[in-house]
C-alpha cells in the first residue's frame, strides 16, 4: 500500500449555498512532514464542484478520504427504500437516483431528493418531523437506521447518526447525499473502496469518519472535535505526524481535515482495514464500507 504518495483528507458538507465554509481539504505527503491544508481557489471557501474537479484531475496516486457516508442502509431491511419500486439494488444505482432527482439543484445539492414525494417518507427531517417510513418495523432503531459499518464504528467506540436523519448539528444525511451525487460524477475516473476493488495502483476514494481518526490520534471522551492547534498537535504526535504551524483557536473543519490526513498517512498499510471481517461482497456493493471501522 506505500504506492500512494498523497493522503487527502475532504471534510465535507451538505449545506446550500455556492461555496462552503465548512468544506476543507488537508494533504500528507508519505515522503513525510506535516499534513498542510489545500486553499480553496475562492477565499469565500470550496464549491463542491471545485472538489469534483480536484479529484478528477488527480495525478499523483492519492488515498482520498471523504468524510461523508457513501451509500444508505440496505442490509437491514433488504433494499434501501423497502416498498418503494424505484429502490436502486445497489449503491450506484443509489447515487444516479439521487442525482437523477436532484437535475435542477444547483451546487450538487440533495434538496430534490429529500423533498420528492416518495424519498422523502424515510427521512428525519425537523424535530418533530419525520417521514412515515423513518422508522420501519424491525430495521430501524430510535434514532433510525444503520449501516453494517456504523454498527463497527460503534463497537470502536464513537457515535455515527444515520444517515436518513437530515436534523441536528450531528446529521451526516444532508452531507451524504451530496457527496453520493459527486461520486456518481466520479464514476469512471476514481475508483471508490470498497464498491469499486481495490487497485493496484492509482488513487482511490474511501469513506472516512473524522471521529475514528480523532480515537486512533489519542482523543479520548464523548467529544472528538480539536478545537486548538495544541490539542491538534498532540493528536498528530501520537499518530507520528510532525505538528503544523499555529497556536491558539482552530475551526474543526480544518483540525478534522489536518488529523485524517495524517492518520490515513499512519493507517493505510494495515491490511485488516482494507480487509474488515463483516465486509461481505453484497455490503461492497450495496452499503460500502467506513475505512478505519473494523
Amino acid at each position: 500500500m506505500t504506492r500512494f504518495k498523497h493522503f487527502l483528507a475532504v471534510d465535507w458538507s451538505g449545506a446550500k449555498g455556492a461555496r462552503q465554509k465548512g468544506i476543507a481539504l488537508a494533504v500528507a505527503l508519505a515522503d513525510g512532514g506535516p499534513p498542510v491544508l489545500v486553499a480553496p481557489p475562492d477565499p469565500k471557501g470550496w464549491a463542491r464542484s471545485e472538489v469534483l474537479a480536484l479529484l478528477q484531475s488527480l495525478e499523483a496516486p492519492t488515498l482520498v478520504g471523504l468524510d461523508l457516508g457513501i451509500s444508505l442502509p440496505f442490509v437491514d431491511a433488504g433494499a434501501f427504500f423497502p416498498d418503494w419500486d424505484t429502490s436502486p439494488a445497489d449503491a450506484r444505482g443509489l447515487w444516479a437516483l439521487i442525482d437523477a432527482l436532484c437535475a435542477d439543484d444547483p451546487h450538487l445539492e440533495a434538496g430534490g431528493f429529500v423533498t420528492h414525494a416518495e424519498a422523502s417518507r424515510y427521512f428525519r427531517h425537523g424535530k418533530d418531523h419525520q417521514g412515515d417510513r423513518f422508522h420501519l418495523p424491525g430495521a430501524a432503531t430510535r434514532e433510525g437506521r444503520f449501516r453494517v459499518a456504523e454498527a463497527a464504528q460503534r463497537a470502536a467506540g464513537v457515535r455515527p447518526v444515520s444517515n436518513f436523519n437530515l436534523v441536528g448539528a450531528a446529521q451526516v444525511g444532508k452531507s451524504s447525499l451530496t457527496g453520493m451525487r459527486m461520486l456518481h460524477r466520479l464514476a469512471g475516473r476514481v475508483p471508490v473502496w470498497p464498491i469499486d476493488p481495490l487497485p493496484d495502483s492509482g488513487s482511490v476514494v474511501a469513506e472516512i469518519y473524522t471521529s475514528v481518526a480523532a480515537r486512533l490520534g489519542g482523543v479520548t471522551g464523548a467529544a472528538t472535535k480539536l478545537r486548538s492547534y495544541e490539542a491538534l498537535n498532540d493528536a498528530l504526535d501520537t499518530l507520528g505526524s510532525p505538528p503544523v504551524t499555529g497556536s491558539g483557536a482552530i475551526d474543526d473543519h480544518s483540525s478534522d481535515a489536518l488529523l485524517t490526513a495524517a492518520w490515513l498517512r499512519c493507517v493505510h498499510e494495515s491490511s485488516d482495514l482494507w480487509h474488515p471481517p463483516g465486509l461481505t461482497p453484497a455490503i461492497a456493493a450495496t452499503e460500502g464500507w467506513t475505512f478505519g471501522a473494523f
